[in-house]
């Protein structure tokens, strides 16, 4: 196989459990630059990706993370939430629906590229202390928090076992 062609395989799979935070910058919701790989670096970080702000989809998604904000807060979460829309569309939506995360204004891709996705789909990732845990490469749309909660109990009960 061709380097490029493993490349574009590894894209369409997505960063892979075990990986380390990609090292990008990219602009958040206020026009700030953010390092993602400081972001990511320590502690339990829920990256999802939704494909463009305020549509049905998308603020299900968002809300879903939104609604259990307590719970996350008491297992030391935190949420950053990643499209391409541009900084002040992020602001908006952040505002619109009282999302009390960060939210990432990908407009050049390169987050999306960073995690090897090669279109705008829903994707979600669990990273603890800089390392991937856990991935959904077809992330839902209301039951996001459900699907994020589950991981992390079935982490938590792995951790426990060793």
């Amino acid at each position: 196989m061709t380097f490029a062609a493993l490349l574009t395989n590894l894209q369409a799979n997505g960063l892979e459990i075990g990986s380390t935070a990609p090292a990008v910058q990219v602009t958040d919701h206020t026009g700030n630059v953010v390092d993602l790989s400081e972001l990511l670096s320590s502690g339990k970080v829920v990256v999802f990706f939704y494909p463009k702000a305020d549509t049905p989809g998308c603020t299900k998604q968002a809300c879903s993370l939104r609604d259990g904000w307590t719970q996350l807060k008491e297992r030391d979460v935190t949420v950053l939430g990643v499209s391409s829309d541009r900084p002040l569309s992020q602001k908006k939506f952040k505002e619109k629906y009282e999302l009390p995360y960060q939210l990432l204004a990908d407009t050049e891709q390169v987050v999306a590229k960073a995690f090897g996705k090669g279109r705008w789909s829903r994707q979600a990732y669990l990273f603890i202390d800089g390392i991937v845990a856990w991935r959904d490469l077809s992330a839902s749309t209301g039951r996001q928090l459900d699907d994020v909660l589950q991981a992390l109990d079935q982490l938590e009960s792995l951790a426990l076992k060793e």
